[in-house]
């Protein structure tokens, strides 16, 4: 198989709900996007399939598991593709508008409706619903036969993944502002970890009693949109390390075997960070993309070349970094220096969320609905 690692070629609560904060003067023109450059192809490419879902939100993400491609629409649309060929296994759709997902472990399949219902699907059906207290924007985790939520409340509930009956639920106490976008919720090893304010919190996904708590960013500012430090999605992690951004605040890594935190750095932007064993990839509000050292939070690199293009997080893979743009194109850049490599096209609407990798193939989902499979060559 080739591999993108060798395929380079060496030539308000009541809640007030926030999102693109970084625009909010009505009386600011947008910057331009930069123009870019025709791009020598260093990299080869061959699509490998495509496939229409419908259109979705930065809040509805694919998700890969048991060589499915789990995606959803905000129509209510939610299907599992073949990760190979692009075909359905199933599709149905769950008869109201779609707030989050997809989350998935390859058999039962989770989304939250904008009415605040929690739906598990199961082999093109659906298995139950349950009614949540308050709305979620991050997709659900579903993992050790349970169902895992966090909500705009910045609650975390577990649900028995056979039935919807309520397990537990551990609660923060809210701040006046929470985002309407994506936050953390992850399994590593036996421990829940959920992004809650500007923390990284360990659960006990049995009980859900806290087990270590993570500070990445501190509020700070003089009114409550500059003290909103609220974890974002997606993150990095290898092993134990998990990488993360809060909010327009800060860039950093915590060890979730211990619960400390390995280092931050004040970083601004607002879409979430991806990585590998030596390299953390993320990008500002402007479009400037930069790699941080793992180990250290030390700079590596950054490029200005993607300035004002409307960047989705990115998915680090082999030798590249693949990072959407508003545009609907794919720039797989260099993981040494930034230098781009590639460019794929897509439908020309934006690709809201990071790309995800299905087996050797490098998958997108634009705002319009397009799925979009390349495979190295």
């Amino acid at each position: 198989m080739i591999s993108w690692q060798r395929s380079l070629r060496t030539t308000c609560l009541a809640v007030l709900l926030l999102a693109g904060l970084t625009a909010c003067s009505s009386g600011s023109k947008k910057p331009q996007p930069t123009e870019l450059p025709p791009v020598a192809a260093l990299m080869g490419t061959r699509a490998a399939w495509a496939a229409q879902i419908g259109a979705g939100t930065e809040s509805i993400t694919p998700i890969v598991a048991s060589g499915r491609v789990f995606v959803a629409s905000t129509s209510g649309t939610v299907a599992a593709l073949d990760g190979n060929t692009g075909q359905d296994v199933w599709r149905l759709n769950v008869g109201t508008p779609i707030a989050a997902g997809v989350g998935s472990d390859g058999q039962t399949a989770a989304v939250v409706t904008q009415s605040n219902h929690l739906v598990a699907l199961a082999n093109g059906r659906e298995v139950w619903r349950v009614r949540l207290p308050a709305r979620a924007f991050t997709a659900p985790l579903v993992a050790g036969a349970r169902v895992f939520v966090l909500t705009a409340d910045r609650t975390v509930t577990a649900f028995d993944a056979q039935n919807g009956v309520r397990l537990w639920a551990q609660s923060r106490t809210s701040e006046p502002l929470v985002l309407s976008q994506s936050g953390a919720l992850l399994a590593v090893g036996d421990t829940l970890v959920a992004g809650l304010s500007g923390r990284l919190v360990g659960l006990n996904p049995t009980n859900g009693s806290v087990r270590w708590e993570a500070p990445v960013a501190t509020s700070r500012g003089t009114n409550e949109v500059e003290r909103l430090v609220d974890i974002v999605g997606p993150v990095s992690r290898i092993g134990d390390s998990v990488c993360v951004r809060a909010y327009s605040a800060a860039v950093g890594c915590v060890d979730a075997s211990r619960g400390t935190v390995v280092w931050t750095r004040a970083a601004q932007g607002t879409t979430g960070v991806h990585g590998d064993d030596r390299l953390v990839f993320g990008a500002d509000s402007e479009g400037r993309f930069q790699a941080w050292q793992r180990v250290s939070g030390e700079p590596a690199w950054s490029t200005q070349r993607l300035k004002y293009r409307g960047l989705s997080a990115p998915l680090a893979l082999g030798r590249v970094v693949a990072v959407g743009d508003s545009t609907g194109l794919v720039h797989l850049i260099s993981r040494e220096d930034g230098s781009e490599m590639t460019r794929l096209s897509t439908d020309g609407s934006p690709i809201l969320v990071a790309p995800v990798l299905s087996g050797d193939a490098l998958v997108v989902q634009t705002r319009n609905g397009g799925v979009y499979a390349w495979r190295p060559q």
